[in-house]
Formats: structure tokens, C-alpha cells, sequence
């Protein structure tokens, strides 16, 4: 993929938080599209050890001539580390290496990577700024944008976390290029939400350029990346702390994230298991009545053809009510989904616990 000289940039709104992504291909390697990062003495790299020997030494040698000392950390792989213990790695790392409160993290690697970086630098002496450089399709499209930062507890996905934003989001199209194909089609999952939460027109063009996006092609993934922040911009500017609009952004994550921790966190893909939850949202909204057969299946096509399961894991029904209970968008016990009202506009709303059974089901493996 070639240098873009000027990358696209996408702004978040959110006053003195506000902050910029920047867009394009060769990113991490030139020192300029890191004006946006702030000043400090020093800088540590958190990434893990499937991406960092990738990419850390570039990124490093990047940051070398803005910070006198620029450390690096690797964290094991997978969403299976998502805890307490492998965050107490990053605050081990800033300890030891007399990190302050300017020090600023960079968060070179997954979504796994980014919520953790995040939630440490919430954490760490009260607030520390943090980058994200997301290397994953899933983490430059959702994950690095917005501020959600999360650990997992056994009980449940990213229970415990903060809102946090960061001073700069630096998604390098270019590192999509060693992402193993499973993650790409990970990654297309929240790409194809956007469409039924918020744009139906850009759902056309998924459907229209799926095989460009399943083969990497440069100008598509540049134009999926670039529309899906604009919309998360969109949603998070209105609302940051997820009162009310922002909620719409977990469009089939309520079933995935039962999934997740059904199964076991690492299991299948935080992506599969929103593919697949999508899947049955969608037929929970037609129970609902906001949508048709017609859209189900056509929701259905377009998630298998991106290379995502469609048929849920057989957990048990009363065993996926409990884990739904657990979801945070839950109140008083009664579970909430997002529900497509209408194609490309969606809404919170309960459904009961026989609608549910009927919708698992119908879409759960036998």
C-alpha cells in the first residue's frame, strides 16, 4: 500500500475533549501525524506479542525524536487476558519506569489492546493521556473511537472500565495488511452495524463492495473505515456516556456478549459474536415489529458473506437469559436490546423472556 501524504481526518466533538483520527496508509512510520500527541518527557508502547514485533520498533523509532525515553511493554494475546492481571502488567511498567503524569500511552494493537491501554491510563495517577494506534479492522472502525475502556470479569465483558478519551486515534490502513483473515471478517461485523443503526445508504455500498473489503482492497477499506468513524463521531459527539443515542452503537451485542462469555472469552471473536448477535436482533426486531423476513435474510447474506457465523452456539436458553441479565445496558434485572425500529434507525427497547426463547431457537445451533 502506498504513503498517503494527507491523510483523512475525522474529528470527535466533545469540547475540551475533542480529538482528531487521522486515515490512511503509512502512517506509523512518519513523525508528523503525531503533532496531535501530546508532549512529555516520556512515552510507553503497550502492545502485545503478536503485533508489537510487527510493528513497536517502527512506531518507536517514530516517537523517538519527541520524547526523551520511549518505553515498551508487551502483553500477552487475546481476549482471554483481558484482566485484572494483565493490567496490573501496564502499571507495573509505569512504576518501574518512573512514569509521571504527562508520560503519554500508546495503545499499538487490537481492541483488547486499546480498552486496556485506555482503562490504565484512567487509572494510572488519576488520568494520564493515552493514543490509540489501532492495527485491527475491528479496533479502527469501533474500539479506538469513542473512549470506552474495559477490562472483562468472569461474570461479565467489560463490566469494569471507564470512559476516557484519547488525545489522538491513528488508524494506518497499512497494517490491516498482516491481519489474519479471521480478524478481518471480525472487523466487518461492526463495519456492517452502522448500516441498519444509521445509514442505510453506506448498508448498500457493504453490500455492493463486500468482496473488495474481503480482499483488502485499499480504497474500500479506506472509505469503510472512514464512514464507520464519521458515524461513531456522530453518535459519540451527541452523546458521550452512552445516556441514551450512544446506546444504539451495541446493535447485537447484547446477544454477543452472552456468546463471549458463554463460551468462554477468546473462544469465538468478539466480531463473530456480534455478527451472530446482529443475526438475531434483527429477527427480535421483526418480532417487534420494525422490520421484515425480507430484511432478516438479507442481514443474514451479508454477515455470512463477510465470513461470520449466523448460527448461535447452543448454550442453553435459560443460560443465555442469565448472562443477558448481566449486560450493562440491563435495569432492574430486565434486559434491554437494540432493535432496528425502522431500516437505519434503531431504539432500546425490552422484549419478553418468551419473545427471546423464541428468537434463540430459532437461531441457536441444535
Amino acid at each position: 500500500m502506498s504513503v498517503l501524504l494527507s491523510p483523512e481526518r475525522v474529528e470527535i466533538q466533545l469540547g475540551e475533549r475533542s480529538y482528531p483520527i487521522l486515515i490512511g496508509n503509512g502512517l506509523l512510520g512518519e513523525p508528523r501525524h503525531f503533532d496531535a500527541a501530546p508532549a512529555a518527557a516520556s512515552a510507553l508502547i503497550v502492545s502485545n506479542t503478536t503485533v508489537a514485533p510487527l510493528y513497536a520498533r517502527a512506531l518507536r523509532d517514530t516517537l523517538a525524536g519527541r520524547f526523551q525515553a520511549v518505553h515498551m511493554l508487551e502483553l500477552p494475546d487475546g481476549e482471554a487476558h483481558k484482566d485484572w492481571q494483565t493490567l496490573n502488567l501496564i502499571f507495573d511498567a509505569l512504576l518501574r519506569h518512573g512514569c509521571d503524569r504527562k508520560t503519554v500511552l500508546f495503545a499499538l494493537g487490537g481492541g483488547v489492546v486499546g480498552d486496556m491501554v485506555g482503562f490504565a491510563a484512567a487509572s494510572y495517577m488519576r488520568g494520564v493521556p493515552f493514543v490509540q494506534v489501532p492495527t485491527t479492522l475491528l479496533a479502527q472502525v469501533d474500539s479506538s473511537v469513542g473512549g470506552k475502556t474495559a477490562i472483562n470479569h468472569p461474570l461479565g465483558k467489560n463490566m469494569i472500565g471507564a470512559f476516557y478519551q484519547p488525545r489522538l486515534v491513528m488508524c494506518d490502513l497499512a497494517t490491516l495488511s498482516t491481519l489474519p483473515a479471521r480478524e478481518l471478517s471480525a472487523g466487518l461485523a461492526e463495519i456492517i452495524k452502522y448500516g441498519p443503526i444509521y445509514d442505510m445508504a453506506f448498508f448498500d455500498w457493504i453490500e455492493a463492495n463486500i468482496d473488495a473489503l474481503m480482499a483488502r482492497d485499499p480504497a474500500a477499506l479506506a472509505h469503510a473505515v472512514r464512514r464507520s468513524c464519521e458515524i461513531k463521531a456522530a453518535v459519540v459527539g451527541q452523546d458521550e456516556r452512552e445516556t441514551g443515542l450512544r446506546a444504539i452503537l451495541n446493535f447485537g451485542h447484547t446477544f454477543g456478549h452472552a456468546i463471549e462469555s458463554g463460551l468462554g472469552y477468546g473462544e469465538w471473536l468478539h466480531g463473530e459474536a456480534v455478527g451472530c448477535g446482529m443475526v438475531l436482533a434483527a429477527r427480535l426486531s421483526q418480532r417487534l415489529g420494525g422490520v421484515d423476513e425480507a430484511f432478516v435474510q438479507r442481514l443474514s447474506a451479508l454477515v455470512e458473506r463477510a465470513g461470520l457465523p449466523v448460527v448461535a452456539p447452543a448454550l442453553g436458553l435459560e443460560r443465555y437469559l442469565e448472562l443477558m441479565r448481566i449486560d450493562k445496558k440491563s435495569e432492574a434485572g430486565e434486559i434491554r436490546f437494540v432493535v432496528i425500529d425502522q431500516p437505519g434507525s434503531a431504539a432500546m427497547r425490552s422484549a419478553p423472556d418468551t419473545m427471546v426463547r423464541e428468537v434463540l431457537a430459532q437461531g441457536c445451533a441444535s
